[in-house]
C-alpha cells in the first residue's frame, strides 16, 4: 500500500504503521486520517497480519495533534466532518479484531493522544509526553478523547487533563493508567518489538474473541458481559486452536495455530 503521509511494513505477522510527517511532528491532516482508515481496513482483512504497531516517524513525536494550519481555516461543516472521520478511524482501530500497539515515541498530543487511546496497548518511551491541549486553542477533543479518556483514567483525572490542557510525562501517564508501560528511550523499539512478537505467536482466533469480549462487554452490564464471555468461550473452546493448544501444552511443544 502506497500513501502520501503514512508508511506500512509487514514482517512475520507484525505490521508497523508509521505516521510519516516528521517535519510537521506527524500532525494529522484530513488526508492523513483517511489514509490511516484505509490502511487499517486493509490490515484488518489481511490474514497474514496478526498484530499492528502504530508509531510516528522521527525522534520527536508520535503524533503531535491535528495540523493547526488546516484547523485554523475550518468551517463548522468541515470541523464536524473532520471529527466524524477521526472518530470513525479511531473506532476502526479499537475494533480491528487484532491487537494494536501504540508505540508512543515522543509527543502524543490532541489527536495523537486520541489515536493512542484507540489502541489496545500504549507503550511509551521515557521521553514521551501526552495531553489534550485543545481548550487552549478554543477547541475540545474531537476524535473520541472525551469518551475514551474517562474510561481509561476516571472522570476526575480526565476532566483535569481536558479542561486544563496540560501535558503529562510518560511516568505520570503510566501512574494514572493512560499508558501500560514506560521503557527507556534507548530500549524502546526493541521492547515494543518483543511484545508484538509475543502477541503474534498467539492464536488469532483467541485474540479476536478476547478483544470482542472486553470491548463489547464494557458497554454492557456485568451480567450481560458475562453472558457474552460464556458464548465466546464456547467459540474459542470448541475451536481447532483450543484442541491444538491443549495438546501442545501436554506434549511440551509450541502450538501450531490453524484458525485465522
Amino acid at each position: 500500500m502506497d500513501f502520501n503521509n503514512i508508511l506500512c511494513q509487514k514482517v512475520d505477522g507484525v505490521a508497523t504503521v508509521t505516521v510519516n510527517r516528521p517535519d510537521k511532528l506527524n500532525a494529522l491532516t484530513y488526508e492523513t486520517v483517511g489514509e490511516l482508515d484505509t490502511c487499517f481496513a486493509a490490515l484488518g482483512e489481511d490474514p497474514e497480519v496478526r498484530v499492528v504497531v502504530l508509531t510516528g516517524a522521527g525522534e520527536k513525536a508520535f503524533v503531535a495533534g491535528a495540523d493547526i494550519g488546516e484547523m485554523a481555516e475550518m468551517t463548522p461543516s468541515f470541523a464536524e466532518k473532520f471529527a466524524a472521520r477521526g472518530q470513525a478511524t479511531m473506532d476502526r482501530i479499537e475494533h480491528l479484531g487484532k491487537p494494536v500497539i501504540a508505540a508512543v515515541n515522543g509527543f502524543a498530543l490532541g489527536g495523537g493522544c486520541e489515536l493512542a487511546m484507540a489502541c489496545t496497548f500504549r507503550y511509551a518511551s521515557g521521553k514521551a509526553k501526552l495531553g489534550l491541549p485543545e481548550t487552549g486553542l478554543g477547541l475540545i477533543p474531537g476524535f473520541g478523547g472525551t469518551q475514551r479518556l474517562p474510561r481509561l483514567v476516571g472522570q476526575g483525572r480526565a476532566l483535569e487533563m481536558i479542561l486544563l490542557g496540560n501535558m503529562i510525562d510518560a511516568v505520570d501517564a503510566m501512574a494514572i493508567g493512560l499508558v501500560n508501560k514506560v521503557y527507556p528511550a534507548e530500549e524502546f523499539t526493541d521492547s515494543v518489538r518483543i511484545v508484538a512478537r509475543n502477541l503474534a505467536d498467539k492464536s488469532p482466533l483467541t485474540l479476536r474473541v478476547a478483544l470482542k469480549a472486553v470491548n463489547e462487554g464494557m458497554e454492557m452490564s456485568q451480567a450481560g458481559g458475562c453472558r457474552l464471555e460464556a458464548a465466546l468461550f464456547g467459540v474459542a473452546g470448541s475451536s481447532e486452536d483450543a484442541r491444538e493448544g491443549c495438546r501442545a501444552f501436554v506434549e511440551k511443544r509450541k502450538p501450531v495455530w490453524k484458525n485465522a
